[in-house]
């Protein structure tokens, strides 16, 4: 049998057959059984997707092997404690799994093999997670997770401020769990510095973070005593530090730490000195960078060995009893890992898509139906987005409206005025100014079941941090299969066009990296009585699908009032109160001769142009797609094969924009009319009236349309 031990495992078997007991039997911890179960198991479970690996039955080999010191945090929290954890934090898991006696042992080795029935992912990732023991899975995106996990501890005092539901108990500890090498990256930096400019407010913070320290970033060592100095560099937060070969004081350190964090509701971190085992993963090398003395002096570390001391110091076990149980348990580990490879993995494209975007078009629609009668009063944009957000405040008691400048002041172009004051400032405030932390808390906010509608200053800003939607928010349904969701609307203004202020930064009209997310809501729309309609459909499908809903709304248009002629007026409108149907068109004329579709700025445009064509006998129908995902291809079928041409009129770039993608959905549908398209520039908008020299214009559109018919 030792000939099939990993060297790891044949050095810990020897050191344990040499431990002696005391001389007399000692009282041990009641959690040092349990910490040399959940410790060992995790270790089996790393040894047998390598195992399985090589039979090309296992998917996923980053080890937990060296950090099962986690395993203590767990005992020192309750299991209803929301837990946000590091893909080395197995330790962690199966101890909370112990906890209440779920098999988590059975959920990482289904996970590893990707097989359909893993309870969370269902075989899509090996994430740690589970519903019933409050582990919000997270993907291997570095530091990701940590400006959602700073959120969840906003919202859990938030939502007991305002007296309504949390997912979480109200007196809940968040743990959130991250490497040393993962400390480097910019969501660490922004969780941390939230936290901390939280706390220095007095802000209640319930959040305990967990630095697992093994010295490496793959192959790159952490200069020593960086992560200390970083960590404590915060003096808002308490600062303690505890190592993974002592469990003892390891479990009454964490212990005191999270009991400190549950009663003053402040944040800390745990600097959690761990070894790594078995490389960086399957597929890592460890001998080209580490030397074997150095892997061989870490073995000395091994945190079940330091647990095996101690239970053999208090006279629980001798040292032979828990070798023979490590031996007894890998063979039991292994005949499970056998029987997982063996279970059906995801076998269809639908079937792995499933929970990805779930919609109920009826549940929406009666959820945004109308409250009240509509008011009668023509708005701007800006006036009926303000509308639409006292309605959703109004419906919604859990609704909290935040990001830079939206209190006091009511936004950069007022679209919030007077919402701050209205409905308080624990449901509408500004936020520090960085979006990974606005989109982190509304992350938070949203799985601890608030409904968060935070916005984005400028599109371009949302650029800092778009993993935070791709990569986090996004993904949650999906690597859940539904059972955790993260519902919000995120306001955006975007585009260009503006007069008398701009550049880039003020006038992106990229949305690139929006429509490529899977399951990604994205609304655009220019009336005001469409504002308030779409608005109100997101709101509705963040509460009853769990969408994540990106809401563009274009600058330039928000307190715009003509469309022809100056003071006619014919831009303003009562905000409607009616439902919008996800992916469904406005038609504007019924033309014969000409289809053009467009969203946005492009819809004021392409409307004046219409109204040139028609005195010159060209008969138009202008098509608002408003919804570029999902785009309204039923709508944009029937209204083109109403005319047999189409212009697409599309603000953003002509490489990467949204025509490229609508052009190809005519593909799709078999259409074979005459196609056309104008955009903007491949460039970024400049300063001044050069911006009208990159972005499409009513003279472009009008030649193009005259060329096609």
């Amino acid at each position: 049998m030792r000939d099939d031990l990993d060297p790891l495992e044949l050095h810990l078997l020897d050191a344990l057959a040499e431990l002696v007991g005391p001389g007399a039997p000692q009282a041990a911890a009641p959690e040092a059984a349990a910490l040399w179960r959940a410790q060992i198991d995790s270790r089996h479970c790393d040894f047998a997707a390598r195992w399985l690996q090589k039979e090309g039955r296992s998917f996923y080999t980053i080890a937990s092997a060296g950090h099962e010191s986690n395993a203590a945090v767990a005992l020192a929290l309750r299991p209803t404690d929301p837990a946000l954890l590091h893909y080395r934090s197995g330790g962690f898991y199966l101890a909370r799994s112990g906890q209440v006696g779920h098999d988590g042992v059975g959920d990482i080795l289904l996970g590893v093999t990707a097989a359909r029935d893993e309870p969370i992912a269902g075989g899509r990732h090996k994430v740690f997670g589970h519903h019933d023991l409050a582990v919000i899975p997270q993907t291997s995106t570095i530091a990701s997770h940590l400006p959602r996990a700073v959120g969840v501890a906003i919202a859990i005092d938030r939502a007991r401020k305002l007296g309504v539901d949390c997912t979480w108990p109200l007196d809940a500890v968040v743990v959130c769990s991250f490497g040393d090498a993962s400390l480097n990256h910019a969501a660490a930096q922004a969780a941390l510095n939230t936290a901390a400019h939280a706390a220095h407010q007095h802000l209640p913070l319930p959040l305990l973070l967990v630095c697992e320290d093994n010295g490496l970033g793959i192959s790159v060592p952490t200069p020593a005593g960086w992560a200390e100095g970083a960590l404590r560099a915060r003096s808002q937060l308490r600062y303690e530090r505890l190592d993974g070969d002592d469990p003892a004081g390891l479990l009454a350190g964490a212990r005191e730490l999270a009991q400190w964090v549950r009663e003053s509701r402040r944040p800390a971190v745990l600097h959690l000195r761990t070894v790594r085992y078995l490389g960086h993963a399957g597929a890592d090398v460890e001998s080209a960078y580490r030397s074997p003395q150095a892997v061989r002096a870490d073995w000395a570390r091994d945190p079940i060995l330091a647990t095996a001391r101690w239970l053999v110091a208090a006279g629980a076990r001798s040292g032979a009893e828990l070798a023979a149980d490590y031996v007894e348990s890998r063979a039991r580990v292994r005949e499970r890992a056998l029987e997982a490879a063996r279970l059906p993995q995801l076998g269809s494209a639908q079937e792995v898509m499933r929970p990805l975007a779930p919609r109920s078009p009826a549940a929406v629609a009666a959820a945004a139906g109308a409250r009240g009668r509509s008011s009668a009063e023509p708005l701007t944009l800006a006036q009926a987005v303000n509308s639409a957000l006292a309605d959703a405040l109004e419906r919604h008691p859990e609704a909290l409206l935040f990001g830079e400048d939206v209190a006091a002041k009511g936004g950069v172009y007022g679209v919030t005025r007077g919402l701050h004051a209205r409905f308080g400032a624990g449901r509408v405030f500004d936020t520090l100014l960085d979006e990974t932390s606005i989109l982190g808390l509304a992350l938070g906010a949203s799985v601890s079941g608030l409904l968060p509608l935070p916005e984005i200053q400028y599109l371009a800003y949302l650029h800092n941090a778009e993993d935070q939607l791709r990569g986090e928010a996004a993904t949650l349904q999906f690597f859940s299969q539904g059972q955790y969701r993260n519902g919000m609307v995120v306001r955006i203004a975007g585009y260009g066009y503006q007069k008398g202020f701009g550049g880039h930064f003020h006038n992106d009209d990229s949305v690139a990296v929006l429509r490529d997310i899977p399951g990604l809501v994205i609304a655009s729309p220019s009336r005001p009585d469409d504002a308030a309609a779409m608005l109100r459909t997101c709101v509705a499908a963040a509460k009853v699908d769990g969408s994540v809903c990106a809401f563009l709304e274009p600058i330039a248009l928000y307190h715009t009032r003509d469309l022809y002629e100056e003071r006619d007026g014919a831009w303003l409108a009562a905000p409607s109160h009616e439902h919008v149907a996800l992916g469904s068109a406005r038609t504007y004329g019924d033309g014969r001769d000409l289809t053009i579709l467009t969203w946005g700025n492009g819809l004021y445009l392409s409307l004046r142009v219409a109204r040139r064509l028609d005195a010159r006998g060209v008969k138009v129908r202008v098509v608002d797609l408003r919804w570029l995902a999902p785009l309204p291809i039923e709508d944009i079928a029937r209204e083109v094969a109403a005319t047999g041409r189409v212009l697409v009129v599309d603000e953003t770039r002509r490489t990467g924009g949204v025509s490229e993608g609508i052009l190809a959905a005519l593909v799709d549908i078999g259409f074979e009319g005459p196609m056309a398209r104008v955009t903007s520039k491949d460039s970024f908008v400049p300063l001044g009236d050069a911006a009208t020299l990159v972005l499409v214009s009513e003279n472009e559109i009008e030649a193009a349309a005259l060329a096609l018919v």
